[in-house]
């Protein structure tokens, strides 16, 4: 039997950094998948589909792939939290989230082309913010201009000393890609990382 490729739906650096971690021979495609929620779609209903749909778009067009999809969203008041874009919107949300938390939900997915079978999960972590003085998250917002990134900040970077606390199973599902439920799923495939 070949071997299935192993491929990530994304052009994320991000995702793609983290799952090089794994060791793994991998090849990166764009899913070119409508991101626009559903009426009515809650915020774990949307990155489960999305996660799934991103997965599906590539694995149509290969006979013998593992396609990995992912999709997150941050959500804080139930309300899922957009990229601020300027600096005066990214001092409104971390004003916001002084004091607060923020629940960061990343949907994976991983097709088998060859089978049909699909495996789709959706894992939460949570940020916990220090009580944040205007100055604080004024230097912080100069000095890493994470206006392209939800929620205002860059967990990999400075942004960690925004925070009390984090809560959740597996760091990488902050940055985008659960590896943990990953290596799951890929050893449900037959797919030994360790091997």
């Amino acid at each position: 039997m070949s071997k299935s490729a192993i491929i990530l739906a994304s052009t994320s650096p991000f995702r793609r950094t983290i799952l090089q971690k794994l060791a793994i021979d991998f090849n990166t495609q764009a899913p070119n998948v409508d991101e626009t929620a559903l009426p009515d779609e809650s915020p774990t209903e949307l990155v489960k589909r999305l996660a799934e749909a991103k997965a599906q778009a590539i694995a149509v067009n290969h006979e013998n792939a593992l396609v990995i999809g992912s999709d997150q969203v941050a959500v804080f008041n139930h309300e899922i939290l957009g990229k601020p874009h300027t600096h005066e919107n990214a001092v409104k949300q971390l004003t916001a989230f002084s004091g607060q938390h923020v629940t960061f939900l990343t949907g994976l997915s991983l097709v088998n082309s060859k089978t049909g079978n699909v495996q789709t999960i959706v894992d939460e972590f949570s940020v916990y913010f220090r009580k944040l003085s205007f100055n604080q998250i004024n230097k912080y917002l100069l000095s890493e201009t994470p206006y392209n990134c939800a929620g205002s900040f860059k967990s990999e970077g400075m942004g960690i000393c925004l925070f009390e606390k984090l809560e959740g199973d597996d760091p990488n599902t902050l940055i985008g890609l659960p590896l943990i439920q990953l290596v799951k799923m890929l050893g449900n495939e037959g797919v030994d990382v360790l091997g």
